[in-house]
């Protein structure tokens, strides 16, 4: 059996994301085109073997499979819509962080003029890219997915989500959602240890050990909305109690409310409408979408 070639990519987009994405395809023994709108990020790249293009319609007429790491939704277009005729019959995988109404729109407009689109979440940080802990979100065209995963996998991990274009950006930003929550309550927490002259550093080996005893309970948590949030151990009136008492330490302390006071809110709002003997997991019938099963 003869080896196939290594299928050549170009890269649109370069900051600290977009170079880990072409290092990574270096890596990985293919050739690599590479396009910034602000010049001057690709010297590294190209003195690992990647080809700088000066002008988008240089970059694509190297070939190959697309993917465009950009700024934002917006950005996309400004750079992909000039070159849309050139792209007819090609393969964009787009990683660019969109929402995901965004990502239907990238794939409607894909369709219409040709393009097989991929969208995909990226759930790392540049870092990661290639290395075992870095994991990728796709969806659209499963076509484009199973023809183009060994060469996604170099990146990370690669999970299809179907051929809906928004879910990748669904999930992403969900998980991001919850990261960022965690973080801040982590801030909170070290703005609280601080006010006694704790460094955040000490507070976060602590951190660690309660945060991730406490992430193995998810699957339960998950469990537990599904169910109905039924308590079986502390329920929303027990939190509200806690609550109220962070709250109140953390005015003592001259503490921010910005964190927690927004949770307070909502676990008040639970209690008040009546869900107070219920499983702390109840505080997702007050955020989630009136009407969404």
């Amino acid at each position: 059996m003869t080896k196939s070639s290594p299928v050549p990519i170009t890269v649109l987009g370069l900051g600290a994301m977009g170079r880990a994405l072409a290092n990574a395809f270096l890596i990985g023994g293919h050739p690599t085109a590479v396009w910034n709108r602000t010049p001057g990020r690709h010297a590294e790249l190209v003195a690992a073997g990647a080809t700088s293009a000066a002008t988008v319609d240089e970059a694509v007429a190297a070939g190959g499979l697309i993917v465009a790491c950009l700024l934002d939704h917006g950005s996309v277009h400004d750079v992909l819509d000039p070159v849309a005729g050139d792209l007819a019959g090609r393969t964009v995988v787009n990683l660019t962080s969109t929402a995901p109404s965004d990502a239907r729109e990238l794939a409607a407009w894909a369709e219409c003029h040709g393009i097989e689109y991929l969208d995909g979440g990226i759930m790392s940080i540049p870092a990661m890219i290639g290395r075992p802990e870095s994991f990728l979100l796709y969806s659209g065209s499963k076509e484009v997915f199973d023809e183009n995963r060994a060469v996604l996998e170099l990146l990370g991990s690669a999970e299809y989500f179907g051929a809906d274009a928004g879910m990748a950006s669904l999930y992403d930003f969900a998980l991001l959602a919850a990261m960022y929550t965690m973080f801040a309550g982590f801030s909170h927490g070290a703005a609280m240890v601080r006010t006694e002259g704790v460094p955040a550093t000490e507070f976060a080996k602590h951190a660690v050990q309660w945060l991730s005893a406490m992430v193995q309970v998810l699957p339960l948590s998950g469990e537990a909305i599904e169910a109905g949030a039924e308590a079986d151990g502390q329920s929303l009136d027990f939190t509200k109690a806690a609550l109220d008492a962070i709250v109140r330490a953390s005015r003592e302390a001259g503490v921010g409310l910005d964190v927690v006071g927004p949770l307070k809110a909502l676990v008040d709002r639970q209690v008040a409408d009546g869900h107070g003997a219920k499983a702390f997991d109840a505080v997702f019938e007050g955020v989630r979408a009136p009407g969404s099963e």
